[in-house]
């Protein structure tokens, strides 16, 4: 039986600035004190450290690993999913959340972003990719000031 809790994906990469690692933190102790539980792609970076951030408050993280093995996850992955399937793990983060919240990242956070984005999921920005289509702005990525910022967007987002 499924409980009310939000499934909220924290996406960023495995090689962040220290910067980024404290604000990924934030968010993943905001989104464990609201109740939400914590899905990322398991492993370093930003996902350890918002995972450190949500075990801190007594939450609940979920790794969506790209490899073989469990013991890959980070020491903050609760419930580590291993796929074996590479990036192509990137969709099962993506809809496997209510909303995600991007604090930085590289290509495959974009990817990430953009399975979310075509499966309507409301994707919140903290210092991450911008979007433009022929020279406009695309607003589809919603900036938040700071992880309470984020977390409340996200909350507000989620339709279901």
């Amino acid at each position: 039986m499924m409980d009310n809790r939000k499934l909220i994906a924290v996406i960023g990469g495995s090689r962040s600035s220290a910067k980024e690692n404290k604000l990924a933190e934030e968010v993943g102790r905001e989104l464990a004190k609201r109740g939400a539980v914590l899905v990322c792609g398991g492993l370093g970076g930003i996902m350890e450290s918002a995972c450190r951030g949500a075990a801190s408050e007594g939450g609940l993280t979920i790794g969506i690993l790209p490899g073989e093995s469990r013991r890959e996850a980070n020491d903050y992955v609760q419930i580590p999913i291993v796929t074996g399937i590479g990036y192509a793990r990137n969709v099962v983060v993506a809809k496997s959340s209510q909303a995600v919240i991007a604090i930085g990242g590289s290509y495959g956070t974009l990817t990430e972003i953009g399975y979310a984005l075509q499966n309507g999921i409301p994707v919140i920005s903290l210092g991450t990719w911008s979007l433009s289509r022929n020279g406009k702005t695309d607003k589809s990525v919603i900036p938040a000031k700071d992880a309470a910022d984020a977390v409340s967007i996200a909350f507000e987002h989620i339709s279901e």
